[in-house]
C-alpha cells in the first residue's frame, strides 16, 4: 500500500530538520519505495524551503496561512500520486522510528489517532505539569485527536470531503466526519510522536494555547 506523508510548515526552520530526519528513519522500517513525502510550505518567509531542499523532499508552496487548507492541499497531491494511506504530522514534531510500521500493523482500519508526547514539560509550572499529566491518557482507546499524529485511508478522506479550511481544530472536525460515516477508528498509543511544548505555537487555539490555559 502506497503511503503519503504530509507536513504543513509555516516558518519552522527551528524544528523542520529534526522532523524530516525522524521521518527518514521511520521510512527505513518499511518499503521506502512505497512512501511519498510532501512538505506544504505555507506563507514561509524563513529558511524552511532550504531545509526541505537539503533533505531532498518534495514540497508545495502556498500562501493560505491556514493549516486546514495546507494539509488538504498536500493530501490531495499525494492521493493524485497514488497514495492510498495518508499519515499526517507537524513540522515541530519528531515521529518514532516505528511510526509507519505501527500504522501498518493496525490495518485494516479507516483512521488512526495516535498520541503525542511533549518534548519538555519543564517549561510549565509544576501545577500545570500535574494538570497535563492527569488529563492526558497514554493508553489504547484514548480519545485524543492530534493533527501531528493522525493517519487515514485516502478513500475515507475523500468520502468525508477532507480537512475543513480552518486555522485550528481541523483534525477534530475530520474525525467527527469519520465517526458520522461509521468509519473504523483505531485509538492507539503505539503510534507515537514527540512534539514541541512551545507556548508560542503557529495554530490559534492549538496545543500551545491549551498548555497556557491549563
Amino acid at each position: 500500500m502506497k503511503i503519503g506523508i504530509v507536513i504543513p510548515a509555516h516558518n519552522e526552520e527551528q524544528f523542520l530538520a529534526a522532523c524530516l530526519q525522524s521521518i527518514r528513519q521511520a521510512v527505513q522500517y518499511i518499503d521506502d519505495d512505497q512512501v511519498d513525502i510532501v512538505v506544504v510550505l505555507d506563507s514561509c518567509t524563513d529558511q524552511s524551503r532550504s531545509i526541505v531542499q537539503a533533505y531532498q523532499v518534495n514540497w508545495i508552496e502556498c500562501n493560505y496561512a491556514c493549516v486546514g487548507k495546507a494539509r488538504d492541499l498536500g493530501i490531495r497531491h499525494l492521493i493524485q500520486q497514488g497514495a492510498r494511506w495518508i499519515a499526517c504530522t507537524d513540522a515541530d514534531t519528531i515521529v518514532e522510528p516505528d511510526w509507519l510500521l505501527r500504522q501498518m500493523q493496525h490495518q485494516p482500519t479507516d483512521a488512526i489517532c495516535g498520541i503525542v508526547m511533549l518534548d519538555d514539560l519543564s517549561q510549565l509550572p509544576p501545577e500545570k505539569q500535574q494538570k497535563y499529566l492527569a488529563h492526558y491518557q497514554d493508553s489504547m482507546d484514548h480519545q485524543h485527536i492530534h493533527g501531528a499524529n493522525l493517519s487515514f485511508s485516502a478513500d475515507a478522506y475523500l468520502q468525508a470531503g477532507g480537512f475543513e479550511p480552518v486555522s485550528c481544530h481541523e483534525d477534530v472536525s475530520l474525525i467527527k466526519k469519520f465517526i458520522t460515516q461509521c468509519c473504523k477508528i483505531t485509538w492507539s498509543n503505539l503510534v507515537r510522536v514527540t512534539t514541541s511544548s512551545r507556548l508560542n505555537g503557529r495554530a490559534p487555539q492549538g496545543l500551545s494555547d491549551f498548555l497556557k490555559q491549563l
